[in-house]
């Protein structure tokens, strides 16, 4: 159960997956898995994410430290044209995944796995949760501007559904939480799933 004394093991360095179990009420500590991010040659983004969720999973549950509930581990990626967008270099590298996405629709992978105490490097339950976002045509000063802002610099797809980069999004179809980095309702049905909610809310 996850508690004070037992809380969730949040193998991520991401702020927004860590405000959105902070928001569900959820006990956490923070373990970053710290493993590179790279996608290999011809890897499909699906396999992609399989396989960093499971690198992660295995990062987290080698350090063995101290009391927890569960491991959740978790990466979001944009996907345009079969290809990985993954976080920009600099703002020069901003704009151009900008300009790839803008006037246009993608879709947003994140793919988060669960593991329990008694085996902390087996994955207990996986899911990838997809979301379609449609980002308005935007001019080349606009695009410019915001890549300045440096919000987008740590974020897949270089954008930032939850602040400024807000006024890009014309439509999501689908789980928002998920664009933000972690889908809030799945997460809640499988943790309840594997016992560890008790009465939740």
């Amino acid at each position: 159960m996850i508690s004070a004394k037992t809380p969730l093991l949040l193998g991520s360095a991401s702020p927004r997956r860590k405000d959105i179990l902070s928001g569900l009420g959820l006990a956490i500590r923070v373990e970053p898995a710290d493993i590179p991010e790279l996608v290999a040659p011809a890897e499909r983004p699906l396999d992609y994410v399989s396989r960093i969720v499971a690198e992660k999973l295995s990062a987290v549950a080698a350090r063995g430290s101290g009391a927890f509930s569960a491991i959740l581990v978790a990466d979001t990626v944009v996907v345009i044209d079969g290809d990985v967008l993954g976080k920009p270099e600099d703002e020069e590298d901003a704009a151009r995944l900008l300009s790839r996405i803008v006037g246009r629709t993608h879709t947003v992978y994140t793919r988060y796995a669960i593991s329990l105490p008694d085996a902390p490097a087996e994955i207990r339950v996986a899911r990838t949760v997809a979301t379609e976002v449609s980002l308005r045509a935007a001019s080349v000063d606009e695009v410019t501007r915001y890549a300045a802002s440096g919000e987008g610099l740590d974020k897949a797809g270089a954008y930032a559904a939850q602040g400024l980069g807000a006024f890009l999004i014309e439509r999501i179809v689908g789980s928002y939480s998920n664009v933000v980095g972690l889908p809030a309702c799945e997460v809640v049905l499988d943790l309840r799933t594997l016992g560890l909610l008790g009465h939740f809310p």
